[in-house]
């Protein structure tokens, strides 16, 4: 492979096959110039993300390269710790992202991620990546970013995923979730994330209903007199959770059926169960 152009110290642009492929490596550009070979012992990354290459290449060349080598590293890191390869755009987002948090440190903002109680519960395993990602950038650029920073790249991390959608749709998902959850500290009167492992159940049976409401599954997983014990003893947990199915509806058009209702009561009923004991 011969080099078209030199991106930076660490990246340059090749023709490879029948498009053009940005190689990524320590050193794989220094003192490179056009029609150069490549070092093959020095390629770390190919890339080829078609009609995203062009802005590639411009965060390649004109962000810092510490904040690209600590993009990179995160990204490698994220990978090896979930044992499968992300989409080809987390190079451009997390990058591009990291770069703008940072920029956002240094002029004096706060960093504040609203949804942080939920990505925690949601994407138990992308936050503990973004938890290390922020330690590493500590670390290598002697910036420190709040924990709500390590929401924000996992939210990244998991929109990376192959077949996981948008981050828009992660994003509103993730904020219909909240909302839910809401409704059910008014009902309550309290704070459900200082509620441990009962708020965390009920985050994850709400993903997993929203999930099989959107993918169009019938959930009927519970005995028709269990319903009615449910509805009749619990009165209270089952209004709640008819109340969140109904905001559901509302707001995304998603029916849930009156055994995953019943269901939410239970996991309700239990926070309410907690509340009265503390």
């Amino acid at each position: 492979m011969k080099i078209l152009r030199v991106l930076n110290n660490n990246a340059v642009v090749v023709h490879h096959g029948d498009r053009e492929k940005i190689i990524f490596g320590p050193g794989v550009g220094f003192q490179k110039g056009k029609n150069d070979p490549v070092n093959q012992k020095k390629i770390e990354k190919i890339f080829s993300m078609e009609e995203e290459t062009p802005k590639f290449e411009q965060l390649l060349k004109t962000l810092p390269i510490e904040v690209i080598e600590v993009g990179e590293e995160i990204i490698s890191y994220a990978e090896g710790e979930m044992h499968l390869p992300l989409s080809d755009h987390i190079h451009i987002s997390i990058i591009d992202h990291l770069a703008f948090a940072l920029e956002r440190i240094k002029q004096g903002f706060t960093i504040e991620n609203k949804l942080l109680h939920e990505i925690k519960a949601l994407y138990q395993e992308e936050y503990s990546i973004g938890v290390w990602a922020i330690q590493k950038i500590k670390k290598d650029l002697g910036v420190e970013l709040p924990e709500d920073e390590a929401g924000h790249i996992a939210l990244h991390l998991h929109t990376a995923k192959l077949q996981t959608g948008s981050m828009e749709e992660t994003m509103h998902r993730t904020s219909l979730i909240q909302e839910l959850i809401q409704i059910v500290e008014d009902r309550a009167g309290l704070e459900l994330a200082d509620r441990g492992m009962s708020y965390h159940r009920l985050v994850v049976h709400l993903n997993f209903a929203l999930s099989r409401a959107e993918d169009g599954k019938v959930f009927d997983d519970m005995d028709p007199e269990m319903l009615e014990l449910i509805q009749t003893k619990y009165e209270k947990a089952y209004a709640v959770a008819y109340e969140l199915a109904d905001y559901v509806k509302q707001e995304a058009g998603l029916p849930f059926p009156l055994p995953e209702i019943g269901y939410i009561a239970l996991h309700i009923q239990r926070i309410l169960s907690n509340q009265s004991i503390s």
